[in-house]
């Protein structure tokens, strides 16, 4: 007779922001092992979204099979003066053992602040009857304070509406997001003091790049140095394994001229 292992259900919710999908999760509705950074909740969370797969397709998961759709939220109340929730956004690798919760998603902080008043993590005097919700958010990986406005018809979120966004079918309900004082250390957005470097590459030569740390770190380069039109669709980079490497050693002389790494 087979071992059954013992199963247990966690609430989740399933959300768009921007052009990103997530699952929602709050802190509290974690198993007590998996509340806290470790192996126990990555392990959950690779497996609530199908990762690794071999295959790439995370079928028996919740991902679906891009970057800007295998991703984890957590959400908790905020113990920090002058915000309501806390925000951990996680990457998963769709096909690895790993989640990388280094940086931010800009996308899905718009779901956010829907999500903590939905599930009740907003103290009910602060939601209107009909109006605006403002949330004020702790963005626990990088640090930061954001602030999002959140539409109420009735005491409930606003999800239908007629705003559009570049990348997304369907329209919706507009969600204002303010990112206070983004940019990383003593608030210089330009980590090496400039507005342009160059950046020594192997494989791909020397460029100019603009490198800007603000929510999250970026290079910006001229998509004709790499090989580009600034044209190609998502799949015309994804599907290219020589290109992803090439970018990724890329990032990393970027992250290097940046001082977020001490060495390659």
């Amino acid at each position: 007779m087979a071992n059954h292992v013992a199963q247990i259900k966690i609430p989740a919710v399933y959300y768009r922001g921007g052009t990103s999908k997530g699952i929602f999760f709050k802190r509290s509705d974690l198993p007590e092992a998996a509340q806290e950074p470790g192996a126990a909740r990555d392990k959950i969370l690779l497996r609530v979204i199908g990762s690794p797969d071999p295959y790439g397709k995370q079928i028996d998961g919740l991902g679906n099979a891009s970057s800007s759709t295998s991703k984890a939220v957590i959400v908790d109340k905020s113990s920090r003066e002058g915000h309501d929730v806390d925000y951990l956004f996680g990457q998963v690798a769709i096909d690895k053992p790993f989640i990388d919760w280094s940086g931010n998603c800009g996308n899905l902080t718009a779901a956010v602040g829907a999500f903590a008043v939905s599930q009740g993590l907003i103290d009910p005097a602060k939601i209107p009857q009909n109006g605006i919700c403002t949330v004020h958010i702790w963005q626990k990986n990088i640090g930061k304070t954001i602030v999002a406005h959140i539409p109420i018809t009735n005491g409930e979120v606003q999800e239908t509406g007629d705003f559009e966004l570049d990348g997304v079918t369907f329209p919706a309900a507009e969600v204002q997001i303010e990112f206070l004082d983004p940019a990383d250390g003593e608030g210089d957005m330009f980590p090496t003091g400039n507005l342009t470097d160059e950046l020594d590459v192997p494989g791909i030569g020397r460029l100019k790049a603009t490198l800007i740390n603000s929510g999250i770190p970026t290079i910006f380069v001229n998509a004709a140095d790499i090989g580009y039109t600034g044209t190609e669709l998502q799949d015309d980079v994804n599907n290219d394994a020589a290109a992803l490497e090439k970018l990724e050693t890329l990032r990393a002389y970027g992250a290097l001229k940046m001082g977020l790494i001490k060495d390659l």
